[in-house]
């Protein structure tokens, strides 16, 4: 596979070969098996189910592959399967080429062949259509192959019905007839010779629809889901879709449009910006303008003249050829002003770099996936809702596959609305959420959903911050550290931040790897566990046919594994090593018997506590060498930058990682917001506006009455957010500090964490163990690191009082406690008041 796989995707993964073992385990009684695996639009299902191919085909570290395989993809329609099959071809480095296989009405074989992926739609399963029949032409039909390759390799045979790309609009007897040729599959088929495929995986972005699709079969169904959070968790997909509308109904639709030139623009200049800042290849942002339909004189009711006229203006040139692209049907090249508008086909838009303006009307769901469309405007009216919000789900995804930290601009989508009013964006806005895709985190008006820049008063102030950590708590699925510390070494010595590291590291675990066998050896087992590899008993059943009886002959003979099996356990134990550690072992052992050195590997493998050891070496070391290495690490590319960061993401144990504010950041204005003064990030006027709850607006009063040089505003779940860890029950989970305060003293600035924390809360305690721990490591970085309630005090009124965990004998105190009431008696006894 070309592309690392995100901890949410490799956690689907495994899921998928778990339930394909549970399949071919109840195959053995003869019964169908089916796989339901949903996901959302943007998650990588395509990819995903690359890597299963390949698996399945050349093993992975559970598994000893068989290139015997076959796999047929079904979907309904042609442009979607060659779209899969380019994908495929573009993200497997071990597929061949040639074994991606499109079947065509020539198409005639009695069995599939071994090792291949073959493309099918449903439009050439008519009745009336060559593939389904035999002729002079024609020996087998598609029908006799694949209940031939079903029932000579049932546990072999994959039938993969991509149910994720369903068209919006298309006809409902297309839609039925379709789907009733899928059935044959799951079902069966007596008048065509089609039988009950063994083992199908339905592949889809909404399980209630594959649900239909597979209602009243005997199979057995397993589910295998990725929830959306997750997707939106990885950076895949864009965090807000900020949607624009008039205040009030009047006919503006061209100053609105105008607006949606200026957003695009807007897009365009901070992509370049940022794409030559980070030596990225360019992305070219799209306008998607939706039009209104025609009639038999004319394309469009919208006049695309004024539309031209607008983008000429604003660009300040002509277009030019291809810049500016159609796809309505029936309709070749359109001749607007003097700019000639090229028809093209949905699926093509992504990859013609030269587009950037395309016009459509209701033909962009089915085939349309084009992460560089970030701005569109709708002529279309509010009746239209429902699409404009299946369309939005194809425009969220991200153009380089990762979140853009250091510009918030650049991870949203907006849309322009002028015929919508407030009731009718709240449509569209409830469509999103019942859509197929996985929304980004916000979606709200132009109004709600903000971005502030840095504000330029508090310049010195960003960069005293050089220093600062945070964390970043995921819930991805973790790795073996032993991966995990080969793979950073190897990174440190791509990015030349330490050109020993790789070698350092390999030949240190090596020689871990070298006194573990030594141990196993001088334990006394190690011969024991090698005969037992080696070689195995064989007995003899013996049948009297005279006393139709059955004896055992006790007298066994052992059998010696040939070195064609040692192997495969070898390259077995491999895959559970990672990163080709067991090669590199044979080749330093290169002067001895080869199969004993084999032999060696396959019983480390297999020895639990000398793997354990090993990986708790590997994770002392993977935080030591990033602790080590993190501050060259944040000077990197973001591309490199993220690699890390998916590497530390993965490791069992918190990691603290330098936290570093970008230049803007997005932002969330309630309607119930007020201005405050001295943020650390602002508007372009330099307000700043946010809605604080009564402990957080008291808390900030006081600390500006007291001198504070500015604040931050600290929201939770954001990627620039500070981040601590604490546990709950046993899991490790991030709080979001509501306040970051920066004061300054002799020796600069100081930066104090605090957070005002309603004391009936259940996490009440466990938050504040956190913040002593955090307190503990990170004492020397930060200033107050302080839990704050609002109670009466010997006066009878109500001030803050403050657990400062910054104090050692506080956070001593703090560490210990297990319940809310003995966090009580600390505040009782120490908290203070600095009002």
């Amino acid at each position: 596979m070309r592309d690392i796989l995100f901890p949410f995707q490799e956690t689907a993964l495994g899921e998928l070969h778990s339930a394909i073992k549970d399949a071919h385990a109840v195959w053995r009684e003869n019964k169908p098996q089916i796989i339901s695996f949903s996901a959302p639009t943007g998650s990588g299902k395509t990819i995903i189910m690359t890597t299963l191919f390949e698996e399945i085909l050349y093993g992975n570290e559970d598994n000893i592959g068989d290139p015997d395989s076959v796999f047929v993809w079904l979907s309904d329609s042609p442009e979607l399967n060659e779209q899969t099959r380019l994908k495929i071809e573009s993200k497997s480095d071990k597929i061949p080429v040639r074994d991606l296989v499109t079947i065509d009405s020539n198409f005639s074989a009695e069995y599939f062949e071994g090792g291949h992926v073959y493309f099918l739609n449903t439009q050439k399963l008519g009745s009336d259509k060559l593939l389904t029949s035999s002729s002079d032409k024609r020996q087998y039909s598609i029908w006799e192959t694949l209940t031939n390759t079903a029932k000579r390799i049932p546990k072999k045979f994959y039938v993969v019905i991509d149910e994720a790309h369903r068209g919006t609009y298309t006809s409902v007897q297309a839609e039925n007839k379709a789907q009733s040729i899928m059935q044959k599959f799951i079902k069966g088929s007596e008048d065509d010779g089609l039988c009950v495929m063994p083992l199908i995986i339905g592949v889809t972005a909404t399980p209630q629809r594959f649900d239909n699709l597979i209602a009243g079969t005997t199979s057995t169904v397993q589910k295998v889901i990725v929830p959306p959070e997750q997707v939106r968790e990885s950076g895949l997909l864009k965090d807000r879709i900020i949607i624009h509308y008039p205040d009030i109904q009047f006919n503006a639709d061209m100053t609105m449009f105008k607006g949606a030139i200026d957003n695009w623009r807007k897009k365009c200049t901070h992509w370049k910006t940022y794409c030559e800042r980070e030596d990225e290849k360019m992305i070219n942002p799209i306008l998607v303008i939706q039009v209104d339909d025609g009639n038999d004189r004319i394309a469009t009711q919208t006049d695309l003249g004024a539309c031209i006229d607008l983008l000429e203006e604003s660009l300040g040139r002509k277009l030019q050829p291809g810049e500016a692209v159609h796809t309505f049907n029936d309709h070749g090249t359109l001749k607007v002003r003097d700019v000639e508008i090229q028809q093209i086909e949905a699926s093509r838009i992504q990859e013609e770099e030269n587009v950037l303006i395309v016009f459509f009307k209701m033909n962009l769901s089915t085939g349309w996936d084009c992460p560089r469309a970030e701005t569109m405007m709708s002529f279309r009216s509010a009746q239209d809702y429902t699409y404009i919000a299946q369309l939005l789900g194809r425009m969220i995804r991200t153009p380089l596959a990762r979140r853009i930290s250091s510009d918030a601009e650049l991870n949203s989508v907006s849309l322009f609305l002028p015929y919508f009013d407030e009731e009718t964006v709240k449509n569209v806005v409830n469509a999103l959420r019942d859509s197929e895709a996985a929304m980004p985190t916000e979606t709200g008006t132009s109004k709600e959903l903000v971005t502030l820049g840095r504000n330029l008063a508090y310049s010195d102030v960003f960069e005293a911050m050089d220093n600062l950590i945070t964390y970043r708590i995921d819930s991805s699925r973790k790795q073996a550290p032993l991966k995990l510390l080969i793979q950073l070494s190897r990174a440190l010595t791509m990015d030349g931040i330490d050109l020993g590291a790789q070698k350092t590291v390999k030949n240190a675990v090596l020689s871990k790897m070298d006194g573990e066998i030594s141990r196993i050896k001088e334990s006394g087992d190690f011969d024991t566990r090698g005969a037992s590899i080696t070689g195995f008993a064989l007995g003899t059943l013996i049948f009297e046919y005279g006393d139709n009886a059955y004896s055992f002959d006790e007298e066994t003979q052992t059998m010696t594994m040939s070195d064609f099996d040692i192997s495969r356990h070898f390259e077995q134990a491999g895959r559970l090593l990672g990163e080709g550690l067991h090669k590199e072992y044979w080749i330093r052992h290169s002067t001895r018997d080869h199969i004993d050195v084999k032999k060696e590997i396959i019983i480390l493998t297999h020895d639990t506590d000398a793997m354990e050891r090993i990986n708790d070496y590997a994770e002392e070391e993977f935080i030591t060498l990033y602790e080590n290495n993190k501050r060259s690490i944040a000077r990197l590319s973001e591309a490199r930058k993220n690699v890390y960061e998916r590497l530390t993401n993965a490791s069992v144990q918190p990691i603290s990682v330098p936290w570093i504010l970008p230049d803007s950041i997005d932002f969330s204005k309630p309607d119930n917001s007020s201005k405050f003064e001295q943020h650390l990030y602002c508007l372009e006027d330099g307000t700043f506006e946010t809605s604080l709850n009564p402990w957080e607006s008291g808390v900030i009063t006081e600390e500006l009455n007291n001198g504070a040089v500015c604040w931050l505003r600290n929201l939770d779940r954001k990627k620039w957010s500070l981040e601590i860890p604490y546990e709950v029950s046993g899991v490790t989970t991030p709080m979001f500090p509501d306040l970051v305060i920066v004061r300054s003293d002799a020796q600069g600035y100081v930066f104090d964490i605090l957070e005002p924390h309603d004391p009936s809360r259940k996490d009440n305690y466990p938050k504040a163990v956190g913040l002593a721990k955090f307190a503990e490591k990170h004492w020397d970085i930060f200033g107050r690191i302080q839990l704050i309630r609002l109670k009466k005090g010997v006066d009878g009124r109500e001030h803050f009082y403050r657990l400062d965990m910054g104090k050692t004998t506080i956070r001593n105190k703090v560490r210990g406690i297990t319940s809310n009431e003995e966090l009580d008696r600390i505040f009782d006894t120490d908290a203070v008041r600095e009002d």
